[in-house]
């Protein structure tokens, strides 16, 4: 029996969840931060920073790749653990990274700092949130509710972008920094309260209802029936490197206009430049908002592949705006917002492929497996497009190559849509 309260725990736990995303998503205002640190480096002088202007992205991109590898053992937390420990533990290593790095320049103490225990952090708040809001509700709402989780994350910047630029204009990027620290700490620690899990036995209300047939549920179907498939079986899967890759691509595109967006928007839009990061992150929410509700409506497969499309398109119309001598305020404005879309249906989208295809007992670890290839990706092609930058002065061979990889990664997307019956391999493998 499905009681009021019941119902209304699980919006708690919808909303705290969102919540916590919304401190988390802190991370996409790293170029604001980057903008502060670049021209500290240009100015010099006494207590600024004295890092090559190629490794600026370095901080940010060791973060990408220190949360997606730390979602395994976080994932790991959350399924044995619980959500509310799993985000408490998170909030503490968020605010104690921003501790370290407000109380040093030194490039070796943004790394661990920012690099390590932000990035950590991260992934033990963020690997709480979603899953633990999922478990309250049925199938048929998974990309709704996973959509308006996640969609916290991609929405921070809003905020914190304004907030951000403030704090470091009045007080500087250390100070600012120490705010932030002291913030999560109490707002993480709060929030981590109102997470649990359904008790024991709890059915969904609309649990046995039949969702709509797409191409991935009759695979999902055929080929993992139990839907309680352990790391070291999903691994062994061809959908699991389908995927992988997918989101390495997707993943990488979005996180590289993300962590140069401000210094992008700078020269046209000046101080204002924060303007381009908080109207991309609402860009980023809106994605993951409609992507989960499409993905409900016409099955996940063709909405990331329309996706995978879109941006490809972006990342090309990218390189004569960023290009030209005056860039266009409104065109650029205009590209962020949109390739922020697309990237955060990727945080939808793949989730819930991870939950159909593998289902939800080892979803944290499994999930946190697949997160990998967003890390790795983000790392790959900040690190990539900042020394593209730093060489040339210009973004133009990033957008190229992100272009070119979506490109590839509508082939690899419908791939996922190949009938059951090729694949007859699989299930004798999954039986094995």
């Amino acid at each position: 029996m499905i009681s009021s309260t019941t119902v209304n725990k699980g919006t708690r736990v919808t909303i705290a969840g969102t919540c916590i995303n919304f401190a988390l998503g802190i991370l996409y205002t790293w170029s604001i931060f980057k903008v502060a640190i670049k021209q500290s480096i240009e100015s010099g002088g006494a207590g600024a920073f004295n890092w090559n202007l190629a490794s600026i992205n370095d901080p940010y991109a060791v973060c990408c790749i220190v949360f997606a590898c730390a979602m395994i053992i976080a994932g790991k937390c959350q399924d044995t653990l619980g959500p509310k420990v799993t985000a408490f533990t998170g909030g503490i290593l968020v605010g104690l990274g921003f501790i370290v790095i407000s109380q040093s320049t030194a490039y070796t103490n943004w790394i661990i700092g920012f690099g390590f225990l932000v990035g950590t952090g991260i992934a033990f708040g963020y690997s709480s949130a979603t899953p633990a809001a999922l478990k309250w509700y049925p199938p048929t709402k998974t990309g709704k509710i996973a959509g308006i989780v996640v969609a916290g994350f991609g929405l921070a910047s809003v905020y914190i972008a304004p907030l951000a630029t403030y704090l470091l204009s009045t007080y500087g990027l250390q100070i600012a920094m120490l705010f932030f620290g002291i913030a999560f700490l109490i707002v993480m620690s709060i929030l981590s309260l109102f997470l649990v899990n359904p008790p024991a036995g709890y059915v969904p209300e609309g649990f046995v209802e039949r969702r709509a047939e797409t191409p991935e549920n009759k695979v999902s179907r055929a080929v993992f029936p139990e839907k309680n498939s352990t790391t070291s079986q999903m691994v062994k899967t061809p959908e699991f490197w389908m995927l992988w890759i997918l989101y390495f691509m997707s993943a990488g595109a979005g996180l590289m206009v993300i962590g140069n967006v401000a210094g992008i928007a700078k020269s046209s839009l000046g101080e204002h430049a924060f303007l381009a990061v908080a109207i991309m992150a609402i860009g980023n929410a809106g994605g993951r908002v409609v992507a989960g509700i499409m993905s409900d409506r016409i099955g996940k497969t063709r909405t990331l592949a329309g996706m995978f499309i879109f941006q490809a398109i972006l990342m090309f119309a990218a390189i004569p705006v960023t290009g030209s001598g005056s860039t266009s305020a409104f065109l650029l404005v205009f590209l962020a917002t949109f390739i922020g879309f697309n990237y955060g249906a990727n945080l939808t989208l793949f989730p819930s492929f991870t939950k159909d295809y593998w289902g939800m007992k080892n979803f944290g670890v499994n999930y946190g497996v697949i997160f990998t290839a967003w890390g790795a990706g983000g790392f790959v092609m900040s690190k990539t497009s900042q020394a593209i930058a730093a060489s040339t002065g210009s973004f133009t061979a990033s957008f190229l190559i992100a272009g070119i990889l979506l490109c590839a990664g509508t082939y690899f997307t419908f791939q996922l849509e190949r009938k059951p019956k090729f694949r007859k391999d699989m299930i004798e493998q999954m039986a094995a």
